[in-house]
């Protein structure tokens, strides 16, 4: 579980570790350096939101993992900054499954464009996919979206072979990720679900 910090005051996320939850995420790379900057907890930084390419530098120390590479150009700016600092960079590649034009994202039918360019990094490990559902007050309609997803996953590994772990499928909120977990997630991004009625950061 990935507790979403992006409501709340760093006050509040550092009592997080104390309570057993050491993996937080932010949608906004300046909020997850002014958090991870006030944390002394040691936590593992997820980075769930739009990373532009020119963020890319001051963001990858600090990530444990980048759920949202969604374009070739910004996953080539990570690579170029990995193998510069010569570190690994675990990653994952945001899918616009639902089609919203609103959302980030690789479309479906580019992902596997990608197959010859994945083996080929040097640094960046691709561990998986993610995915947002639309909204809806059914969690039962975001089950395609997932089940899509995995089984593109599932698609990717099959041609990638079996050197090439993706493990990972970032899917479900705190609307939807009880489908999203029978639908094969392996990590859960929760916000309102644990802050609901704590008050929000500017």
């Amino acid at each position: 579980m990935v507790a979403v910090t992006k409501s709340v005051e760093p006050e509040v996320a550092a009592l997080l570790p104390q309570l057993g939850y050491s993996d937080l995420g932010e949608s906004r790379p300046q909020e997850l350096w002014r958090k991870a900057a006030a944390l002394t907890s040691p936590v593992r930084w997820h980075l769930i939101g739009h990373l532009q390419r020119n963020k890319v530098e001051r963001t990858l120390p600090l990530a444990s993992l980048v759920h949202s590479v969604d374009s070739l150009r910004l996953l080539q700016s990570v690579e170029a900054w990995a193998v510069a600092a010569d570190r690994p960079v675990d990653a994952l590649l945001e899918v616009n499954v639902s089609g919203e034009q609103a959302k980030h994202g690789f479309p479906v039918d580019q992902v596997e464009s990608l197959l010859p360019v994945l083996p080929t990094l040097r640094r960046v490990r691709v561990r998986g996919l993610m995915t947002m559902a639309a909204l809806d007050d059914d969690p039962q309609r975001s089950r395609p979206t997932f089940a899509s997803l995995r089984q593109l996953r599932d698609r990717l590994q099959a041609a990638l072979g079996p050197s090439f772990g993706m493990p990972e499928l970032s899917m479900g909120m705190s609307g939807d990720f009880e489908v999203a977990v029978e639908e094969g997630a392996t990590l859960v991004r929760l916000g309102s679900a644990l802050f609901e009625g704590i008050g929000a950061s500017a």
